[in-house]
């Protein structure tokens, strides 16, 4: 259940319960695609980065290791020891992206695997059961990710069997939660919305699937190269069609810059690789915008990544430090330069909340808005 707490101009601060603990919003979560962060943080380690929702992902689970053989652990949350909140996702984006070969059906889609070529089917139904086997706390509906730019029609045929498979989500999922040996009987379920870049597919999409009463509603399909101002023009078409008493999840989005405008315009809850993904590459963002660990000038730079920052990384290491670790290929510097984006991440949520609670969200968007992406010339 979502509940506002206030508003400032479109940015909302909210609280989100779920029978696995209340979610502080707006929020990001943590992508855990095959239920670990890649560069080695567990579960307990999230909670030292102040993480509040891990996400893991539908289709790499049901592919590896089996989410049958997860549910006979006893699922996610046992397997993982993270006792939070977790999402899943449906499966649609992967099944898009990563599949060759597919063949888009009304029943689901037809396609092979991208790790042995094994022919899979998956549709409403089958994505909904592996989300139930895996008891995640929220389960996403099965979508159809259209590729940006698409033509006009296709996107509407695409929306329209979008809402046909919502329709029989929201109907397997209600059957699957009743089931006696269901792990989490209190999943809950969100609704994408879909439309591309088209301003009146996106609005009659949302208040279509907003007749259904879910537990909250996504925003899918952006992010995938469109241009952000593309992408912020279709937010704000969307929102004010996007039920007030329910929560608002932008999908994949986003960089610093990216989850600051998405919250003026109303959203609630982000994820995203790169922060992690970067990471690994030795780009780290700071209040001051993101630095490159690579670069020589750093090779004898005592200072944390961050001055201002108190994650278990900074108040420990040097900049010199990780450099080294990175050009020396150790392992130890993926896992200290994730942690650090992670913990940004999870306290610019923290920031923005309190600058929302403060009425004071405005003047930190202008602060900030044109900086955290940017290069650091520090």
């Amino acid at each position: 259940m979502y509940k506002l707490i206030k508003k400032c101009g479109n940015a909302r601060l909210g609280e989100f319960t779920t029978v696995h603990g209340t979610v502080k919003t707006p929020g990001f979560m943590n992508v855990a695609t095959v239920a670990a962060i890649k560069g080695g943080l567990s579960a307990l380690d999230l909670k030292d980065i102040r993480c509040q929702v891990m996400l893991c992902n539908t289709y790499h689970l049901h592919v590896r290791t089996g989410d049958e053989k997860i549910k006979a652990l006893g699922g996610l949350h046992s397997f993982t020891r993270w006792n939070g909140p977790i999402l899943t996702d449906s499966g649609g984006f992967q099944v898009f992206s990563l599949a060759s070969i597919r063949n888009i059906k009304e029943e689901g889609v037809i396609f092979q695997s991208h790790i042995d070529g094994k022919r899979i089917f998956m549709g409403p139904e089958e994505s909904m059961r592996i989300q139930s086997n895996l008891g995640s706390t929220i389960a996403m509906a099965f979508d159809e990710c259209v590729e940006n730019p698409a033509k006009y029609d296709y996107a509407k045929l695409s929306c329209e069997r979008t809402t046909r498979w919502l329709i029989r989500c929201k109907e397997e999922h209600e059957r699957l939660n009743a089931l006696h040996d269901t792990i989490n009987k209190r999943q809950l379920l969100f609704g994408i919305n879909q439309g591309c870049t088209y301003d009146d597919l996106r609005i009659r999409h949302m208040e279509t699937i907003a007749k259904l009463d879910l537990d909250g509603y996504a925003i899918g399909g952006l992010a995938v190269g469109e241009p952000a101002e593309e992408m912020y023009r279709v937010i704000s078409a969307v929102e004010p069609y996007m039920p007030s008493d329910k929560i608002r999840y932008l999908m994949g989005v986003g960089t610093p810059g990216n989850i600051l405008e998405a919250v003026m315009r109303g959203v609630d809850l982000f994820d995203c690789v790169m922060p992690s993904r970067n990471a690994r590459h030795g780009h780290l963002f700071t209040m001051n915008g993101v630095i490159n660990l690579n670069n020589a000038k750093y090779e004898l730079d005592t200072r944390p990544v961050d001055a201002g920052c108190d994650c278990p990384v900074c108040r420990t290491f040097s900049r010199a430090y990780i450099r080294h670790l990175m050009k020396a290929k150790e392992v130890l510097a993926l896992r200290l330069c994730v942690m650090h984006n992670l913990y940004f991440y999870n306290t610019l949520m923290e920031k923005i909340r309190d600058s929302l609670e403060k009425d004071s969200f405005e003047a930190f968007y202008a602060r900030y808005v044109n900086v955290l992406d940017k290069r650091c010339i520090d």
